[in-house]
């Protein structure tokens, strides 16, 4: 008996006739007969009650339909569940610091890895660093190369900070600003922002910081607010914001290079993606 013996007898009794199930299985009346038959001889049972010019399903064809569809229901649930496990084995572990090179990192893996998939989360760059180091996660993002002869640290992205303020704002007009000139000025911010966060506490001590959770939400409140925002120069992020006006931060805060952590003695699979990364 096979799984798709039980397939056909399924369709056979939703389309009502032999003929009708071949078609919606794209199989040949004949092929379909054939089938059906060596499902019989195999259960040693005839589940059709046939005539001169037409089969119909008996009531034992009707059991197997019923049992069948337990059958090809556990079958799902079974490669379902096979599925997960592979997806969930072939999951790269990350930790990041920042929001841009993990996005940088999954844009470059899903290009050229289509089949991985990152599971993420944000953390301190203590944090990064200690897990790569103990095996907790498989990739690090840092701001920082790691020092240690079993860490392996290769640059993946140089991310510089601007202000984006709307037209009629007091600083459009300035070809750069500092956090000394804006220190005091209330902005728009979005929460999730890692180490960008703590740099603009550090730098900005006198500025409230509205902050957002929700990207939608934070996206919606910017488009239609007077409060200045901060923006980088990531790719993905050019086209945000059309009507506002960015101005770079010229002081060497405002720019930081990450790095990609990975242990040098990780798995294949990481060490492949780390010297892919490496080679830009």
């Amino acid at each position: 008996m096979e799984l798709e013996q039980l397939r056909q007898m399924v369709a056979i009794e939703e389309e009502g006739t032999m003929s009708a199930a071949a078609e919606r299985l794209a199989l040949s009346q004949p092929a379909l007969s054939r089938s059906v038959q060596r499902l019989e001889a195999d259960l040693g049972a005839e589940l059709f009650d046939r005539g001169r010019n037409r089969a119909t399903m008996n009531a034992l064809g009707h059991v197997v339909v019923e049992r069948g569809r337990a059958v090809l229901e556990e079958a799902q649930k079974l490669r379902d569940a096979v599925d997960a496990e592979c997806r969930r084995a072939r999951a790269l572990r990350v930790g990041t610091c920042a929001p841009a090179p993990l996005w940088n990192l999954t844009a470059r893996i899903v290009e050229r890895f289509p089949g991985d998939v990152l599971s993420s989360e944000t953390m301190t760059e203590r944090e990064v660093e200690q897990r790569v180091l103990s095996g907790a996660i498989d990739f690090g993002i840092s701001r920082k190369p790691f020092l240690l002869p079993v860490i392996v640290s290769t640059q993946l992205m140089v991310e510089s900070l601007f202000i984006a303020v709307p037209p009629d704002h007091a600083l459009v007009e300035r070809e750069s600003v500092t956090f000394a000139d804006i220190d005091g000025t209330d902005f728009l911010m979005l929460e999730d922002i890692g180490v960008w966060r703590d740099v603009h506490r550090r730098h900005m001590p006198r500025s409230r910081l509205f902050l957002q959770k929700d990207r939608e939400v934070y996206n919606q409140i910017a488009a239609t607010s007077d409060l200045p925002i901060f923006v980088t120069d990531i790719p993905s992020l050019a086209g945000a914001f059309p009507d506002r006006v960015r101005i770079p931060i010229s002081d060497d805060a405002a720019k930081a290079t990450f790095y990609l952590l990975t242990r040098e003695d990780a798995p294949p699979r990481v060490r492949e993606i780390a010297e892919w990364v490496a080679r830009g």
